[in-house]
C-alpha cells in the first residue's frame, strides 16, 4: 500500500510537470511540444518506478552515479512534487474564471514552467547543499533532579544517520570527528543508523566505533535498523565497544552520585518495553532515557525519566527556514517533532537527525550534532 501511494503521488506530480515540460519544449522550438512534454514526463515517471524498486534494500552507489544520476533525479522529483499544488490550484482557478467569462481555456504552461523552475532551485539547494551542511548545536538543558556532581555534564547526541547509498560512510566519519572534537562526557546515538538492508553494517559499526567520550558510547535502536536483519548490526556495534541498550540500562557514576542511562528498543516493530528498560534503576536516581521514537515521552515522564533524547522525525526534513519548529512536514505527523519539550519535571529533546529518508533533501532543517550541557534546575 505504501508503494501504491508513492506511485500515485508521483504520477499526479508528473501530470502537472507535463505542463511545465510542454512550455519548455515550446521555448526550445521542438515540434508538437505537448506530445514531447508529455513523453518527457512519462519517461521520468518510468525512471522513478525503476529507481524505487532499487531502494530496498539500500545498496552502495558510486560517486558518479550518486552525483550525476541519483541526486539530479531526486532534485527533479522534489521540484515536481513542490510545484504540483501551485500549478493545480492556478489551473483550476483559471478554468473557473475562463468558464465564467465564456473564454476558451488554454493550459497554464508558462505558469507551470515558472513554478517548476522555482521549486527546482530550492530542490537543488536542499539536495546538493543543505543536507551536507552539518551544524554543531551547543546548548544548556536545565533538568530537574540532576545531582550537583553532574552539573555541566556534556552529552553529544547523534541520531538518524541513515548511512547508505545517499549518505556515504565518509560523512559518518566526519560527524564522528566533529563529536570527538567537542570532548563530550557521554555520546549517545538514538537510532536509525541504517537506511535499509544490511550492506552498510560494517561501515556503520566503524563510524560508531570511532566515537569517543569519557563514559562511553550508548546506542538505542530505531525502526530503520530493523529494515533488514538488525541482529548482525548489534553484534558489530558491541564488538566496537558501543553499549547497545535494548530495553535495559547502565549506571554512570561521578563520586557518590549516579546517572542511569537507559535505552528502549524500537516501537514500530513492537520491540519497545519501557518498563523493562527502567526496571534496573535505583529509586530516585537521575534517569537519561534514549528513545528513538519521541511518542514514548508522555509514558516515560510518568515513569520518572528526567531527560529523554529522541530522533525519528528529522524535523520533517522540509520546514520553514529559521522557524522549523513552527511550520514543518514533521509537525503534521508528530506531536513531538523537533527541539525541547517539557512534561512536569521531565524534559525531551527531539534531534533533527543527520541523514535523510525518502527523498534525499533538507530544506529549513539542518542536519545536526547536538552537544547538550546538563544543568541542575
Amino acid at each position: 500500500r505504501f508503494a501504491q501511494v508513492i506511485f500515485l503521488i508521483t504520477a499526479a506530480t508528473h501530470a502537472t510537470f507535463a505542463l511545465a515540460a510542454t512550455e519548455l519544449m515550446r521555448l526550445m522550438g521542438i515540434p508538437y511540444p505537448a506530445f514531447a512534454g508529455s513523453a518527457l514526463a512519462l519517461g521520468l515517471l518510468g525512471i522513478f518506478v525503476l529507481r524505487f524498486r532499487g531502494l530496498f534494500p539500500d545498496r552502495p552507489r558510486s560517486r558518479v552515479a550518486l552525483h550525476l544520476v541519483e541526486e539530479p533525479y531526486f532534485a527533479h522529483w522534489c521540484a515536481a512534487l513542490g510545484s504540483s499544488l501551485p500549478i493545480a490550484i492556478f489551473a483550476l482557478g483559471k478554468l473557473v474564471v475562463f468558464g465564467v467569462l465564456g473564454r476558451a481555456f488554454d493550459p497554464p504552461t508558462s505558469f507551470a514552467l515558472g513554478a517548476y523552475l522555482a521549486a527546482l532551485a530550492l530542490a537543488v539547494w536542499g539536495v546538493f547543499v543543505r543536507r551536507r551542511w552539518v551544524t554543531t548545536r551547543k546548548f544548556d538543558v536545565v533538568v530537574h533532579g540532576l545531582p550537583p556532581e553532574f552539573d555541566g555534564y556534556r552529552v553529544a547526541q547523534l541520531s538518524d544517520l541513515h548511512i547508505g547509498g545517499f549518505t556515504p560512510p565518509r560523512w559518518g566519519k566526519a560527524w564522528a570527528e566533529i563529536s570527538n572534537a567537542a570532548s563530550p562526557n557521554l555520546v549517545v546515538v538514538t537510532g536509525d543508523m541504517v537506511s535499509s538492508g544490511v550492506d552498510f553494517h560494517g561501515d556503520i559499526a566503524h563510524v560508531i566505533g570511532s566515537l569517543r567520550a569519557d563514559d562511553g558510547v550508548f546506542v538505542s535502536m530505531g525502526n530503520h535498523d530493523y529494515f533488514g536483519d538488525g541482529e548482525p548490526l548489534i553484534t558489530l556495534l558491541r564488538s566496537k565497544g558501543a553499549v547497545v541498550l535494548r530495553n535495559e540500562g547502565r549506571t554512570v557514576t561521578r563520586g557518590d552520585a549516579s546517572l542511569f542511562v537507559a535505552g528502549v528498543d524500537d516501537t514500530w516493530t513492537r520491540r519497545a518495553d519501557l518498563a523493562r528498560a527502567l526496571e534496573g534503576r535505583m529509586p530516585g536516581v537521575f534517569t537519561l532515557l534514549l528513545a528513538h521514537d519521541p511518542a514514548l515521552f508522555p509514558a516515560a515522564a510518568q515513569r520518572g525519566a528526567n531527560l529523554v533524547l529522541s530522533g525519528h522525525t528529522h524535523g520533517g526534513q522540509v520546514a520553514l527556514p529559521f522557524f522549523p519548529k513552527f511550520l514543518s512536514l514533521g509537525k503534521l505527523a508528530h506531536r513531538f517533532h523537533l527541539g525541547l519539550y517539557r512534561d512536569g519535571n521531565s524534559t525531551l529533546y527531539v534531534h533533527p537527525g543527520l541523514g535523510t529518508t525518502g527523498p534525499p533533501i533538507r530544506l529549513g532543517v539542518a542536519p545536526e550534532i547536538a552537544i547538550l550541557t546538563l544543568r541542575a534546575a
